[in-house]
């Protein structure tokens, strides 16, 4: 037994109507309804769009849009002798320069957009933080403490070398800074001994010093001192907001309703043709007595 596949259903192009192929200047017409003269350019192309339905294009001369077509849609009903006009258009083409398509600010963002004074909002799903309950890994702290005694090291740093290293750390840009709840210039509402981005210096260090692990620091990958901060810290109590904000009044409102009396009592009669008339009528009066 064979089997055989479908045959496939033939999809035809649809076929250029010659009576709205050949109404370019009912299509002009159009599109000159919604631009100025000097704008619109010759007559490019006719294409179907669909059945008895054809899209005359048009060159766009503004400055600044190179590549850009005006466009006018005709359609005809059966058996009708006149093109209609469904729409008219200004689109770009293939070349044409086009704004970048819109991203929200959160995408748009990148490392080192951040100053030390801006605040990013909160992210109660940050996939890069864990909650501090859940870091259990003995084996590495058993490293760590064997590391800090200097076994497999000939020398390590000496208590001067760690007060000098200290004292830089301090008086460099990332020490300590003042803590304001209200927010004051130059001041942050927490610091970074509490942010979950900070890693921990080993040895005596750490009790006053960590790494910033947050690419959207400006402290990222630096040493910092455990009293910095900054408005990338884990736990920001900024709020995300909407990025409608307060929209400007409509310039066009389409949602008043005009009201207008229709039934309202008017003349509909001329009065200075019905005086007009009366005076006739007296003059031809007057001739037929004498």
């Amino acid at each position: 037994m064979t089997l055989t596949a479908p045959a496939k259903a033939r999809t035809r192009a649809p076929k250029l109507d010659a009576v709205c192929a050949a109404a370019i200047e009912q299509a002009a017409a159009a599109v000159l309804e919604v631009a100025e003269p000097d704008q619109v350019g010759a007559h490019v192309r006719a294409e179907a769009s669909g059945e008895r339905l054809v899209t005359h294009f048009f060159e766009a001369t503004m400055p600044g849009y190179a590549g850009w077509t005006w466009i006018a849609v005709l359609a005809r009903a059966p058996r009708a002798k006149v093109a209609t006009v469904c729409e008219t258009a200004l689109l770009p083409g293939e070349e044409s320069l086009l704004a970048p398509e819109w991203e929200p600010w959160s995408e748009r963002l990148r490392p080192g957009d951040v100053g030390e004074n801006d605040v990013l909002p909160y992210s109660a799903d940050d996939s890069r933080l864990e909650h501090g309950y859940e870091q259990t890994d003995d084996e590495e702290a058993d490293r760590v403490a064997m590391w800090e005694l200097g076994l497999g090291r000939k020398r390590v740093l000496s208590r001067e070398g760690r007060e000098d290293a200290a004292k830089r750390w301090m008086s460099g840009n990332f020490g300590p800074r003042e803590v304001s709840k209200r927010g004051r210039k130059g001041t942050v509402k927490a610091q970074c001994a509490s942010c979950g981005f900070l890693s921990l210096l080993n040895g005596s260090l750490r009790q006053e010093f960590g790494i910033c692990t947050n690419e959207w620091s400006p402290a990222d990958g630096r040493v910092v001192s455990l009293q910095y901060g900054c408005g990338a810290h884990s736990e920001t109590d900024a709020e995300k907001q909407s990025i409608a904000g307060d929209l400007p009044e409509k310039v066009l409102d389409e949602e008043a309703v005009d009201y207008e009396d229709r039934f309202e009592e008017k003349s509909i009669i001329d009065e200075a043709l019905l005086k007009k008339e009366q005076e006739k009528l007296a003059a031809k009066k007057a001739t037929e007595e004498e």
